[in-house]
């Protein structure tokens, strides 16, 4: 059993689109026992629709655990026999951290500031900040404060969690120990992004969304916030998993020529999608949304100039010369147009490699990076991108690409492999970063 605790942060935060919350509250739940010398902390980073309820249960009446309850608690992969371990809602959220469904304390009087004519209180709605990744982890360093941990054991999490942890390795690395990246990327690819974007306009087009004051005007864009997890829910999957669990199952076993649900799988969606709508707010799921498409943690490390690179279009200008000699006219241009291509995807995919060994020249911490076979959301080349700066520069990193058949969503199964894999970094030696940079993986 366990009991959510309000942290709350009088003094102000300035956050990076340059606005300021006067003040601010984080809920937080923690499991095991911190030692004496403050040494076993590790913190937990939570995915999109993730909160500080990480593991355990709040009463006798809870049908359902933590959302990561596989992965922490007693004789786990992160054992609270062994380690204290601290899971924290991020501002924006609706947990009851400081967000869009909370009470701005700029609203309501003489001197409001808000929109909003009434003289009561109101909550932010859709005047709460956007805010970054780099935002979370800043407010994470000041509960580190508040808590009395100055260096944590570890800092672990998957997906979006993936990419707090790696933010943390750059912004403070002198606070963390281990670093744990989960089915995460570096950044958001275009593909990503436009996914996002897709499910953003889903809740912004409802008619209730009402310029995000559905609160105050008593509505809720319920049919908006449907459509984007249902797109959402899909990129977490795969179409063999979806096929395997579905296929083109019929409900009720025959055509009803209509548009109400008929397939296994449209009534899957419609339910998490239901159920999405009734836990999450929409103005958070913007926030979240837009916080992914900002994350870049080489932002503000410019790299070292790169030296154009064309040896992986060697083979094809020799292919050119020959192709030249034999049809000249009919395949120059195509063949050119080829090369140039090939040259400018390994000239960007060079400055991007250059940038994050930038940003993670200075780290300090040990890594362990974990991908999935089938995550096509965050796919294994991703978390190797991350891998290759580390090794570039030096730095004591540990990869595992995991066999499992659930897509984006295998981080939250129990998969002894990965569980395995995670137990044994955590409670691993710490290696202190010696080697000289390579820049090859094994």
């Amino acid at each position: 059993m366990v009991t959510p605790q309000n942290y709350h942060f009088a003094e102000p935060l300035t956050l990076e689109c340059n606005r300021t919350l006067p003040s601010f509250d984080l809920m937080v739940e923690t499991y095991g026992t911190l030692n004496s010398d403050h040494s076993n902390a590790i913190l937990i980073c939570h995915a999109l629709s993730g909160n500080h309820h990480a593991a355990g249960f709040h009463s006798v009446d809870d049908k359902k655990a933590g959302w990561w309850d596989n992965m922490i608690g007693p004789n786990k992969a992160i054992d609270t026999n062994r380690f204290y371990v601290v899971c924290v809602n991020n501002i924006g959220s609706c947990f009851g951290s400081t967000g869009p469904t909370t009470i701005n304390p700029d609203s309501g009087g003489s001197d409001a500031i808000n929109t909003n004519s009434s003289d009561e209180p109101q909550v932010y709605g859709p005047d709460f900040p956007l805010i970054t990744i780099k935002d979370w982890v800043k407010t994470q360093a000041m509960l580190s404060d508040r808590l009395g941990i100055d260096v944590w054991h570890a800092i672990v999490g998957g997906s979006m969690g993936g990419m707090q942890a790696l933010q943390w390795s750059v912004d403070y690395p002198e606070r963390l120990k281990r670093c744990v990246v989960i089915a995460s990327t570096p950044k958001l690819s275009a593909q990503n992004i436009a996914f996002n974007e897709v499910a953003r306009q889903s809740i912004l087009s409802d008619p209730d969304f009402k310029d995000g004051r559905y609160i105050q005007a008593g509505t809720y864009p319920r049919r908006g916030l449907i459509l984007a997890r249902m797109v959402g829910h899909i990129t977490y999957l795969t179409d063999d998993a979806m096929k395997a669990k579905f296929g083109r199952d019929l409900k009720s076993g025959k055509f009803m020529y209509g548009y109400d649900v008929e397939f296994q799988v449209e009534s899957y969606l419609r339910y998490q999608g239901e159920r999405f709508s009734e836990n999450f707010d929409a103005n958070t799921y913007l926030l979240m949304t837009k916080a992914l498409d900002y994350f870049d943690p080489t932002r503000g490390y410019p790299s070292a100039v790169v030296k154009d690179s064309t040896e992986s279009a060697i083979p094809l200008e020799d292919s050119i010369a020959a192709a030249v000699e034999t049809d000249k006219k009919n395949t120059q241009n195509e063949l050119e147009g080829a090369v140039a291509t090939i040259e400018e995807i390994g000239s960007d995919h060079q400055q991007e490699l250059s940038a994050l060994k930038a940003a993670l020249a200075h780290t300090q911490c040990q890594y362990l990076v974990v991908s999935f076979t089938t995550d096509w959301r965050f796919a294994p080349e991703r978390s190797q991108e991350i891998v290759d700066a580390l090794m570039a520069t030096g730095k004591p990193v540990s990869y595992i690409n995991i066999d499992a058949p659930h897509g984006h969503d295998s981080f939250l199964f129990d998969i002894p492999r990965y569980m395995g894999a995670v137990e044994g970094f955590l409670t691993a030696p710490f290696i202190t970063p010696s080697r000289q940079a390579t820049g090859e993986r094994s």
